[in-house]
């Protein structure tokens, strides 16, 4: 068979992950945090993209409201699945501007000539007054049209600082010790601890690394686990209220035999404590109110760091029909523009085909985030609306009437793959009549029935488990088995090592440890009784 060449015609198919969609994707998974953090430095990377008046978009923003209710299981404003078509009301030509600052443009149409390189830069001076400000918004980044003066002050300027915990250790470990190479392995061990004021447990590494003895590091380890707060610088927690009980002068032979047992006193094992320690019981309780009255993170008080406050994304709402409102949280959609007019300006004027290059890009990115983020908005509603629909029992009734719900079945009633409703769900948040909580949280697998019937919800079996042992009696404490038996009774079939799971899932403790710990209230409250008792039947 001869060898030849021949030139052939193939069709084929194939799913192309160009960078506007990946973009695409990656916003949608994005917290509301995250999301405006993305778009704060899109706005200073792009020259062409503008953050929206809130006149400009009155009427032209994104579908924002949906509603569930008897007759209609859909929200308003459902767009199609994907990311490849563009979004009503963003067509190039058709958006609003804010202000111009003519000033800054006028500098860069004088520059251009010289090439793209120096386009943007800031003068020294410029960079210095944005440093001191903590990065002032721009004039690509500012609500207004007005441009930032070097007069505005900075109000933050006049907050303390707040003090961290390194920083409060450093101050004292240069009181503590005046030559330079204790001062060293004093510092060392400072930069090991973590925010709760603890060390690594081995510091074995701590003098070979140093070149130091390890007589030193532990002399230095000593005075350090002295200074304030009291119990900082300790490797696990016995060593820490053991540090502040000797500061207290409490650490007593009985006080330290407690303390190297708290094994025992998280088993609530009273009894066997009470033999250690060799203290009665009114003793063996004095010693135990002690050890709860220290502090066992002593470091959190000091530089720990800042907490987001969760915004949700979504609010649930009841309809004036019976059912729900859904709408989107306006705060955390940024609005940003496409500049169509200012690109035409500039292109008349550009000469080299880089400058143009780079304006076309411009242009394109600008517009692919724009219609992104409104794509963005419309599928999150989609599935919130959906949700809603899903689970409406839960906001009319309670968690008990949570129902059985997986990504597949949103996903196919909105026409949307499943992936699309991982990403919309992870990292949102929905804001309800019984609390917010976040998307996944509607998301729960399902439990058999034992008569046959609708499966029952994890999160309501969790629910109902919760509620037999609350209410359970110190007498009459109920067994894993005794909770399957009930929870059959309800017609929920559950297996012993499912109930035993979701009650260490609840961090609920075992039917032992429930007797000691209730026994053991109960003991004191009669032990209050008869102390207040006899004290009120003493001769005045």
């Amino acid at each position: 068979m001869a060898l030849t060449q021949r030139l052939e015609f193939r069709q084929s198919q194939s799913l192309v992950m160009t960078p506007q969609l990946m973009q695409a994707i990656k916003l949608l998974q994005l917290s509301n945090l995250d999301l405006t953090t993305f778009v704060e430095e899109e706005l200073e990377r792009n020259p062409l993209l503008e953050r929206a008046s809130d006149e400009g978009l009155a009427g032209e923003a994104p579908a924002e409201a949906g509603s569930y209710g008897d007759s209609d299981g859909r929200g308003d404003g459902q767009g199609e699945d994907g990311f490849g078509g563009g979004a009503e009301g963003f067509e190039p030509g058709q958006e609003e501007w804010m202000s111009k600052d003519l000033g800054t443009r006028a500098e860069i149409e004088q520059t251009l000539d010289t090439g793209l390189d120096n386009v943007f830069s800031e003068e020294p001076a410029e960079a210095a007054a944005r440093n001191a400000q903590d990065a002032a918004p721009t004039t690509y980044t500012e609500w207004g049209g007005g441009a930032s003066g070097t007069e505005d002050y900075n109000l933050e300027a006049f907050v303390a600082a707040e003090t961290t915990l390194s920083d409060h250790l450093a101050e004292q470990l240069a009181v503590a010790f005046a030559a330079p190479a204790l001062r060293m392995i004093g510092q060392y061990l400072i930069d090991l601890v973590d925010e709760a004021g603890y060390l690594p447990a081995d510091l074995g590494q701590a003098a070979e690394r140093l070149g130091a003895s390890q007589a030193d590091v532990e002399g230095v380890l000593a005075v350090l686990q002295k200074f304030d707060p009291p119990g900082v610088c300790a490797r696990n927690l016995s060593e820490c209220l053991a540090i502040q009980l000797r500061e207290l002068d409490r650490y007593d032979p009985a006080m330290q035999a407690l303390v190297e047992h708290l094994d025992l006193l998280a088993k609530r094992d009273i009894v066997a404590l009470r033999k250690i320690c060799g203290v009665d019981d009114e003793d063996i309780a004095d010693m135990i109110g002690e050890i709860r009255r220290l502090n066992p993170k002593p470091g959190m008080k000091f530089g720990s760091a800042r907490l987001q406050t969760m915004v949700p994304d979504v609010y649930v709402r009841p309809g004036p029909d019976g059912g729900w409102h859904v709408e989107l949280n306006s705060d955390t959609l940024p609005r940003v523009l496409v500049n169509q007019t200012y690109y035409s300006e500039l292109s008349k004027k550009v000469g080299k085909d880089g400058d143009k290059s780079y304006f076309t890009d411009a242009l394109q990115n600008a517009t692919w985030l724009v219609r992104a983020l409104d794509q963005r908005a419309r599928t999150i509603l989609k599935v919130a609306t959906e949700i809603v629909r899903q689970q409406d029992g839960f906001f009319t009734h309670g968690v008990a009437h949570l129902r059985p719900l997986n990504l597949k079945a949103v996903a196919d009633a909105i026409q949307m793959h499943e992936s699309t409703v991982s990403r919309v769900t992870a990292n949102k948040y929905m804001a309800t009549n019984r609390g917010t909580f976040e998307l996944k949280y509607f998301f729960t697998a399902s439990i058999a029935s034992a008569d046959g019937g609708e499966a029952h919800s994890a999160e309501a079996v969790r629910h109902h488990i919760k509620q037999l042992i609350d209410s359970e009696e110190p007498s009459a404490i109920l067994s894993d088995d005794t909770i399957v038996e009930r929870l059959r009774a309800s017609g929920i079939d559950i297996a012993r090592r499912t109930v035993a799971k979701y009650r260490e899932a609840m961090r609920i403790p075992s039917s032992v440890q429930r007797r000691r710990d209730k026994q053991s209230a109960l003991g004191n409250v009669l032990s209050t009784a008869l102390s207040d008792r006899s004290r009120n039947t003493e001769p005045a």
